[in-house]
């Protein structure tokens, strides 16, 4: 099942999931291009978000204004729809309306194959330039040998005492069990999460292992206006 996280008073981009992205709100254009791979339930947290849903023929339900991250908002969802501990949840961001379908579907071959005891999340990334690795919006991940995540951060690591030319951008794709999710959520927010904004840091500080999985992918996530712009030139969208 794909679950998509959708809040309507995102603190960079206010409202951003509303902004038309083919003529239809960003994130039911998100929600159409995976209905075409899985099962999509919109996890949202306002009333007039969940009429434009249903309005689109999607499946969503409301959940709590209060969550300060999207993988909360999806575990509430998972108790409303009662899902079984075992079932593989992928979380697709309401603002990556541009992620290619292929990436999603390899994704899901990827959790259903490590997604285990000791692999507690999965998630993905891309390589990205110098130029780009600069940038706080985009958030950048360093990993082991074995591709498991050392860690996530908005800053540009790693910090090139030497010439460097492997940075990683992270996407905004997650791969869980729900028994996971459930674990993940008693957690306390972590301080590296607070102070970075990364809901993902709280995985890593509780010593879980998160499996990354590289796609090559144009996708741009829209954080800002800017990204938003940037966006629709580059794939020549209608607003």
């Amino acid at each position: 099942m794909i679950i998509i996280p959708a809040r309507l008073k995102s603190t960079r981009f206010p409202k951003k999931i509303l902004y038309k992205i083919n003529n239809v709100p960003m994130f039911i254009a998100t929600a159409q291009k995976m209905a075409k791979i899985d099962e999509v339930v919109i996890a949202l947290d306002d009333e007039e978000v969940l009429k434009i849903a249903k309005d689109f023929g999607f499946k969503a339900v409301l959940t709590s204004k209060e969550h300060k991250s999207g993988t909360d908002r999806i575990k509430e969802a998972s108790d409303i729809l009662n899902l079984n501990e075992n079932e593989i949840i992928i979380n697709v961001q309401a603002d990556e309306p541009f992620i290619e379908e292929e990436n999603i579907i390899k994704f899901k071959e990827f959790c259903s194959i490590n997604l285990n005891e000791d692999v507690f999340m999965a998630s993905c990334y891309k390589n990205i330039s110098k130029i780009e690795a600069n940038d706080p919006n985009l958030v950048k991940v360093v990993n082991d040998r074995f591709d498991f995540a050392l860690y996530f951060s908005r800053a540009k690591i790693p910090f090139e005492r030497e010439d460097y030319n492997d940075f990683k951008g992270h996407l905004g794709i997650y791969g869980y069990r729900v028994k996971s999710l459930r674990e993940f959520c008693t957690f306390k927010t972590s301080d590296l999460e607070k102070s970075e904004k990364l809901e993902q840091l709280r995985a890593l500080e509780n010593g879980k292992k998160i499996k990354m999985l590289q796609i090559n992918t144009k996708s741009i996530g829209i954080d800002t206006l800017e990204d938003y712009e940037k966006a629709l030139k580059i794939f020549d969208h209608a607003n």
